[in-house]
């Protein structure tokens, strides 16, 4: 899962969320660095990752793209569940999208002086250019995933790979909507577990 869905499911507190935000630029030892609850967020994220990655239709989903693009499989999934979830968001969330969008870029420069150095350099950028709203439409998924290849130093096969998600694209669909419904559960029993 991408930024997109980890905000979504740690939609319980202003910290949780930060820190399952944060999963993504904290590796490693968590320490004592952040709060407690900003802490159990990345521990969230890690859980959710581990989760969606060994479901039975992320995998299938993984399976539907060519021997190129699989190595990228991952990032490119990621990326094109947010933009599923973009365009079910009513089917999951009473809040509207770009409402819940704007909470979320109040909170990063809220909490920003607390982000590793990599998140404060590109927030900014992340802000202005609406990260998070363009998932809402491939030309943003393929935006994304051409911005996320130019950021990887080694040779990469993201470029372009929007062109398999539109061929395989209500297949895709149809294995999200299998399996966001199970991350949520999943999601809400870590929640009420914490």
């Amino acid at each position: 899962m991408n930024y997109l869905a980890h905000l979504f499911l740690a939609d319980t507190s202003d910290e949780f969320m930060i820190g399952s935000f944060l999963g993504d630029f904290v590796k490693g030892s968590i320490g004592d660095q952040f709060s407690p609850e900003i802490s159990t967020g990345i521990k969230f994220h890690r859980k959710v990752d581990i989760y969606a990655d060994a479901h039975k239709k992320t995998v299938a989903s993984r399976n539907l793209f060519s021997r190129e693009k699989r190595r990228f499989a991952g990032i490119i999934l990621d990326i094109c569940y947010d933009h599923f979830l973009s365009k079910h968001w009513s089917e999951y969330s009473d809040i509207a999208l770009p409402q819940f969008i704007d909470h979320v870029y109040d909170l990063l420069q809220k909490y920003q002086d607390i982000f590793p150095e990599r998140l404060k350099s590109v927030l900014p950028l992340l802000i202005s250019q609406n990260w998070l709203g363009t998932y809402m439409s491939l030309k943003g998924v393929e935006i994304t995933l051409n911005r996320i290849a130019k950021r990887i130093s080694r040779k990469n096969s993201l470029e372009g790979s929007v062109s398999e998600i539109r061929s395989n694209y209500a297949d895709l669909e149809s294995n999200f909507l299998a399996f966001f419904p199970d991350l949520v559960v999943f999601a809400k029993s870590f929640i009420r577990e914490m």
